[in-house]
């Protein structure tokens, strides 16, 4: 089933600030808790990550059907894409070194602000160019 393309920008949307003030601060506990949500992304699909379940209950009635869709398996590649970086920083703030924290946390939201910004979802492009290739083989 597909789902709204507006689901997955929200949730970067509210990613990119999630990431923003763990930059800043240098909170782990923060970075952990995006970590988490990356992960329930990843293992329940994008519609059962915190984000997803918050613009499904509050935001979607307030802004009206969708009027497009996408396949859901390139946003939830994202959230494991999305996860991997996180979970580098969250070592990087926790054990060190403190650089890998920064540039990881960094780079997880540079790709969270081109979807939320530009709807442009590297993690989806990436798994796109992935399926062609594979395709392309056979």
């Amino acid at each position: 089933m597909d789902i709204d393309v507006r689901g997955p920008r929200f949730g970067a949307a509210v990613t990119t600030v999630v990431l923003a003030v763990a930059l800043t601060t240098g909170s782990a506990w923060l970075l952990a808790w995006q970590t988490v949500a990356f992960a329930l992304g990843t293992a329940g699909g994008v519609g059962r990550s915190p984000y997803g379940w918050v613009f499904r209950r509050f935001v979607r009635p307030r802004i009206g059907p969708p009027t497009e869709f996408e396949s859901p398996e390139p946003p939830r590649f994202a959230q494991a894409v999305g996860l991997v970086f996180a979970g580098v920083g969250l070592v990087g703030f926790t054990l060190g070194p403190e650089w890998l924290g920064l540039a990881a946390t960094g780079l997880a939201l540079g790709a969270a602000f081109l979807n939320a910004a530009f709807g442009f979802c590297l993690g989806c492009e990436m798994y796109l160019l992935a399926q062609r290739m594979v395709v392309r083989v056979k």
